[in-house]
């Protein structure tokens, strides 16, 4: 994948080197986080799209996505707690969008905590809709996730 720069932020292909940074990042902003492992072996999966927005060698966020046939299912975008605020989680949902279109992808879906206003706000603004419910989806606290798509 070619690198996005932008701001000397840059948007690259997540590696195995990145699962423990990634995994810090997860810690910081969800109660049920993925581990470094979780990581590690999610990105070896070839129908797996991970990115990490990078800046002076520090991973600031990441985004991952599923593929099959023609969906994308977004798993994770989270961006440190530090460095929230600067338009990476934009700059990932694109860069993945555009990953995600060398695929072959032309739909996506994602769950997100209903809660969750800032991410919502940030899928909307990438042209997500919310299509629906999940009841009960997440769990620390148990909590339904909003269903948001794009086509």
């Amino acid at each position: 994948m070619n690198k996005v720069q932008e701001d000397e932020i840059c948007i690259r292909a997540f590696t195995e080197e990145d699962a423990e940074a990634a995994a810090v990042i997860e810690a910081e902003n969800f109660s049920k986080p993925w581990t470094r492992e979780g990581f590690a072996k999610a990105v070896q999966n070839k129908n797996a799209v991970y990115l990490v927005a990078e800046s002076k060698g520090e991973i600031l966020g990441y985004a991952g996505m599923w593929c099959a046939l023609d969906e994308g299912e977004i798993t994770n975008v989270s961006v440190k707690k530090s460095a929230q605020g600067r338009g990476i989680g934009k700059l990932l949902m694109q860069a993945l969008e555009g990953k995600g279109k060398e695929e072959g992808v032309s739909s996506y879906f994602l769950e997100v905590r209903c809660s969750n206003e800032r991410a919502i706000r940030l899928y909307e603004g990438c042209g997500f809709r919310r299509l629906g419910i999940r009841k009960n989806f997440y769990e620390a606290p148990v909590e339904d996730a909003c269903i948001m798509g794009k086509q």
